[in-house]
């Protein structure tokens, strides 16, 4: 899989990492230090997966402190950035000496599975909502919908950031972000409606002949009916009929019950990666 993620740009080994960079906002940069990319996110300071150093090897006994000052020459001109985020480009789930150079500097380790389907071999799943209605957003209008779409990832965020304004701005710039993309004709956002609500929610990013799903998510109250198995189908149906797709990418929790979802519907697992999070105060 090391293939697919290198065909296109710089040589990032990981599909998911690689394609961490594809959904960034077009004035995105990536450039590359000595050993490491230094990915950028100019107006999103607080997009922690946007703005990231990414490292060609697990880190080694005495990186921690020395990745830590890398972060911040790298970040240093830009004050807005208060957190300090780490990965490093393996995809078998290898963490290094991670837990002794970053956990033990309070960082949090995120362990992400890499999924990839080839486009024309996804199957609708027996158990999908035949009920809700599925369509795709307007970038330029379909405010209200963009606005319950807010609410949606709000509702589904960790109990820590319910509530936080700080997650609020973050959702509503990453938001300001993909509609961009958007309009310029690189995907689309979808919908499933039930009962006149927007029940299921999900981003397709297109760049050249790879897509990235994003931010599958479904309100408490519509789970277990099946709507993200049909949403997650139909928008790649979608896609795939705008885009020259030759595979689609999701990022998921290897421990959460969703991967199921995704392997129901043709997916595999071909990747492991690990990223290091140290949060900022307040956040």
């Amino acid at each position: 899989m090391a293939g697919l993620a290198s065909q296109m740009g710089p040589s990032i080994n990981s599909l998911v990492w690689a394609t961490d960079v594809d959904v960034l906002a077009p004035d995105h940069t990536l450039e590359r230090g000595d050993g490491y990319w230094v990915v950028q996110s100019p107006r999103n300071p607080t997009y922690w997966w946007g703005n990231f150093l990414l490292f060609d090897e697990a880190p080694a006994v005495g990186d921690g402190e020395r990745w830590q000052e890398l972060f911040a020459q790298e970040f240093g001109a830009r004050p807005a950035v208060t957190h300090c985020t780490l990965a490093w480009d393996r995809i078998d789930g290898e963490p290094g000496a991670a837990e002794h150079e970053l956990v033990a500097r309070g960082y949090e380790l995120e362990w992400t599975s890499g999924l990839i389907a080839r486009a024309a071999r996804l199957q609708p799943h027996p158990a999908a909502n035949r009920e809700a209605a599925i369509r795709a957003l307007d970038p330029e209008a379909d405010e209200q919908l963009w606005e319950a779409v807010i609410e949606l990832q709000m509702e589904g965020a960790r109990e820590e950031f319910r509530g936080s304004d700080y997650h609020l701005n973050f959702l509503r710039a990453r938001q300001r972000e993909l509609r961009e993309i958007f309009a310029s004709g690189r995907g689309s956002w979808y919908v499933a409606l039930l009962d006149d609500a927007v029940a299921c929610s999900l981003g397709i990013v297109v760049t050249e002949t790879r897509a990235r799903f994003q931010a599958v998510e479904t309100v408490e109250r519509f789970r277990r009916r099946g709507v993200a198995r049909r949403l997650v189908y139909e928008a790649a149906q979608d896609a795939g009929a705008k885009h020259e797709i030759d595979h689609l990418v999701i990022a998921a929790d290897p421990n959460y019950h969703a991967i199921g979802i995704y392997e129901g519907l043709g997916f595999e697992r071909v990747e492991l990666v690990v990223g290091a999070m140290r949060k900022p105060a307040g956040s």
